[in-house]
């Protein structure tokens, strides 16, 4: 039984952007790809350079309905990596609209996260993080010449390296919901050094002082309701409430990718963990946010 063959798609390809990502080992690579991912890019993680040409292909094939799509690349790949080069020159002298990231960082900040991560480095997987990271900056060279963007993440911490590939590769409309970082702290422990609005609560009632609730935390019922004894905290949340209502797509509309919010306290661990609290659990209940909560200082001794 025969069949009738299908017509060839007439729709012509339609991808606007490839970004390929590469860099170092700990440099932030994962963290880039959860930007272009929550943006709705198509992303692949760990591909060979050789796989990037046929991905292309299918990229640029008529039917293809692949608009943005990002990939990653790196000395992960061992011996499969070093084709790298060829297949980003080949990109832009085919001049498609290809881009190329490149994740930097300096020996001391790859040699922390190392150390914090506890992983072996793909070049040095029995040997010592510091000869892996020499082998690699030798390898990673000729793609850092070859890359139209290099950031440096030595010293950004991940929403920070977020903010500035949001900045340099998405347009405002395209990336995607905001990201909110509701952070308590203490003061005397100092105040965040990334956060974009600081609201110091310190003027509400301490539980530190009371022997039951110095040991507890601002995630304790008894410790919330001491916090909002005589209406203070429902006073302070019908004036806090409605300035971040207001504020939020304010600052999504200068095309801010992520805005973190700190309350800070004395010590870090009652008031302003409470309030944290409440704020992120409000707010997370939007479509628009995505909500993180962080407490920095919710572990430390009083």
């Amino acid at each position: 039984m025969s069949s009738t063959p299908a017509a060839p798609s007439t729709t012509e390809s339609r991808l606007e952007d490839l970004v390929v990502i590469s860099g170092f080992s700990g440099a932030g690579k994962s963290t880039a790809m959860n930007v272009f991912e929550d943006a709705g890019y198509f992303c692949v993680d760990n591909l060979p350079p050789e796989m990037i040409r046929s991905l292309v292909e299918l990229f640029t094939h008529e039917g293809s309905k692949v608009e943005r799509a990002a990939v990653v690349s790196d000395v992960r790949g061992g011996e499969f990596f070093t084709p790298l080069e060829g297949v980003i020159d080949e990109l832009h002298a085919r001049e498609l609209p290809a881009r190329v990231l490149f994740l930097d960082a300096d020996d001391n900040a790859l040699m922390d996260r190392y150390k914090e991560t506890r992983r072996r480095h793909p070049l040095s997987p029995e040997g010592s993080i510091a000869h892996g990271i020499a082998a690699e900056r030798v390898m990673l060279a000729p793609i850092k010449q070859r890359s139209d963007f290099v950031i440096d993440s030595s010293g950004l911490k991940a929403s920070h390296l977020r903010r500035r590939i949001a900045d340099e590769f998405l347009p405002r409309h395209r990336r995607g919901r905001l990201a909110l970082t509701f952070q308590s702290f203490g003061f005397k422990h100092g105040p965040p050094r990334d956060a974009d609005l600081v609201f110091d609560v310190r003027f509400l009632p301490n539980p530190h002082y009371i022997t039951d609730l110095r040991p507890k935390t601002g995630l304790d019922a008894e410790v919330v309701e001491y916090v909002g004894r005589e209406g203070k905290l429902t006073a302070f949340y019908s004036l806090l409430e409605p300035l971040l209502d207001y504020l939020v797509p304010q600052y999504e509309e200068e095309g801010k990718a992520h805005l973190s919010v700190a309350i800070g306290c004395t010590g870090g661990r009652h008031r302003s963990v409470a309030i944290t609290e409440h704020l992120g659990h409000r707010f997370a209940a939007r479509d628009d946010v995505v909500v993180e909560i962080e407490h920095r200082d919710i572990g430390r001794k009083t």
